[in-house]
């Protein structure tokens, strides 16, 4: 998955700190007592969860499928022993072809799966969500980017 050949959707922090108080408020009925980041991309959101559902057991998975802008295999680089999964909450902030969520589900088949945002091959594995994006749209993410100066169209003329 090459981000040369997918459309580009880029949010801001304010963005995805609002999406993320958006998935709290869906998740506000559930009786959770621990949340489980998925690292790295769900380290954010779970953040801001925990603070918005008053959650102060956090831990986190190290699951890593990319490669910079590239899918690969699936790694698991720190795993979570905790046994109990009725009361799990597992956050990510997103869930594209929904092999991180497979695993995820094996292992916490009791917990429930919230992510940020959702594409159509993994969005049936998660439980709740905020947005929906196109299966070929690459997210690019707050903490991916940075803020430049870009010249008026007028300057940018050759």
């Amino acid at each position: 998955m090459s981000m040369t050949n997918h459309k580009m959707f880029y949010v801001s922090w304010e963005a995805f700190h609002r999406a993320s108080r958006e998935l709290a408020a869906k998740l506000l009925a559930g009786r959770y007592d621990r949340i489980l980041a998925v690292s790295r991309g769900g380290l954010v959101p779970a953040t801001i969860l925990a603070r918005e559902l008053n959650i102060r057991l956090l831990d986190t998975i190290c699951i890593a499928s990319y490669q910079h802008d590239q899918q690969g295999n699936l790694s698991v680089l720190k795993a979570c022993d905790w046994q109990d999964d009725a009361r799990l909450l597992i956050v990510d902030d997103l869930v594209d072809t929904g092999e991180t969520a497979k695993v995820l589900k094996q292992q916490f088949p009791q917990a429930t799966l919230a992510t940020v945002y959702a594409k159509p091959k993994g969005k049936p594995l998660v439980d709740v969500y905020v947005t929906d994006i196109e299966q070929d749209t690459w997210i690019q993410l707050p903490w991916d980017t940075e803020l430049s100066y870009s010249a008026p169209l007028v300057e940018q003329q050759g």
